[in-house]
């Protein structure tokens, strides 16, 4: 079974417990909680801006040394990350696609695409290694507030054992040539050089990312302003939560949004996390007192964001595409009209 049809099946298997799930729990008692909180859920959305905002200012971090005219701005940054955000998350694209999109529109605004490809590289594995740290964090606000280790051992076994695979890619990147083996690897396959191995471009973007590497203070602050993110993100099942009409504490958000990520990363075969997300909610919810129609309701309310925030960005995406295409077409019409003439 190829991977693509695994996703597919996973895809089905966790729609199909997430539906369960509901009908478990009660759609009734599930849109009471939802219809008790109303409008407001709307607040969701301008503060899931918050979080992206952060994670963009570490981003402009990583780019500010080979932009020092400052073409890719913040706002053009948040306006690309909404787009990664979407695509990664609405899209089938195994979280993967949206970096590539995100790429290509840095490159947009007159970027080398070697300089914009080794930000978002690094910023992916930023990305990695605060996941973990975020993890940990959860797992340790979840012991203090259960008392109960034992419950957690299942989910830190999974983060130990899957450890090395981060240390191991911070110690491709940094002394190997990953990039320049990959395209001499396309080249092989493709029969010479192509379209594909320019845009690969690997000499220069392994170059790019040792640059970006020899720089660790530039490193640990956009490392810091992802975690702040990370962190700030968490806000959002708090204020859900008390918009439902189940308030709990700072440190129990926290907990529980840290551990459910780290379940929907080891499970990361499951597109959008689907069931995988409501299931972690509904199991760590408990834990702290949560019922279990207000973990679904929860999880509801984050995915109706996801689609509220996320649409948006691949619409204005599109019509950026579109009118980029017109202009192409304008600028080379010239040209073919005169050709046209001659013949």
């Amino acid at each position: 079974m190829n991977m693509k049809r695994l996703s597919y099946l996973a895809g089905l298997l966790g729609l199909a417990t997430a539906i369960a799930l509901v009908v478990h729990e009660g759609w009734f008692t599930i849109c009471d909680a939802i219809n008790h909180a109303g409008w407001a859920l709307l607040w969701l959305l301008p503060f899931h801006a918050l979080p992206l905002l952060l994670d963009v200012v570490g981003w402009r971090t990583l780019l500010a040394p080979r932009d020092p005219e400052r073409r890719a701005t913040i706002p053009v940054l948040f306006w690309i990350a909404t787009i990664r955000e979407a695509s990664n998350r609405l899209l089938p694209v195994a979280n993967i696609g949206g970096e590539i999109i995100g790429i290509r529109l840095v490159k947009w605004r007159g970027i080398n695409g070697a300089v914009a490809a080794a930000s978002v590289v690094i910023e992916v594995l930023l990305t990695l290694v605060n996941q973990y740290l975020f993890t940990a964090l959860g797992i340790v606000l979840l012991i203090e507030l259960t008392r109960n280790i034992s419950t957690f051992s299942s989910v830190i076994t999974a983060l130990i054992a899957s450890l090395p695979l981060p240390i191991f890619l911070i110690v491709l990147l940094r002394h190997g040539k990953v990039f320049s083996r990959l395209e001499s690897f396309a080249e092989k396959v493709l029969g010479g050089r192509s379209r594909l191995t320019e845009l690969i471009d690997g000499s220069r973007l392994d170059l790019e990312v040792r640059a970006l590497y020899s720089q660790p203070a530039r490193l640990l602050a956009a490392c810091a302003w992802q975690f702040l993110g990370f962190v700030t993100g968490s806000f959002e099942s708090w204020l859900a939560l008390r918009l439902l009409g189940y308030p709990i504490g700072v440190a129990d958000a926290i907990a529980i949004e840290a551990v459910t990520q780290a379940l929907r990363h080891i499970i990361f075969v499951v597109p959008a996390g689907l069931g995988v997300q409501e299931g972690g909610l509904v199991l760590f919810g408990s834990m702290i007192g949560l019922p279990p129609e207000a973990s679904i309701a929860l999880s509801l309310v984050k995915r109706m964001r996801e689609v509220a925030f996320g649409v948006p960005a691949l619409i204005s995406w599109q019509w950026a595409e579109a009118r980029r295409l017109r202009a192409g077409w304008r600028n080379t019409a010239p040209s073919g009209l005169s050709n046209t003439r001659d013949v």
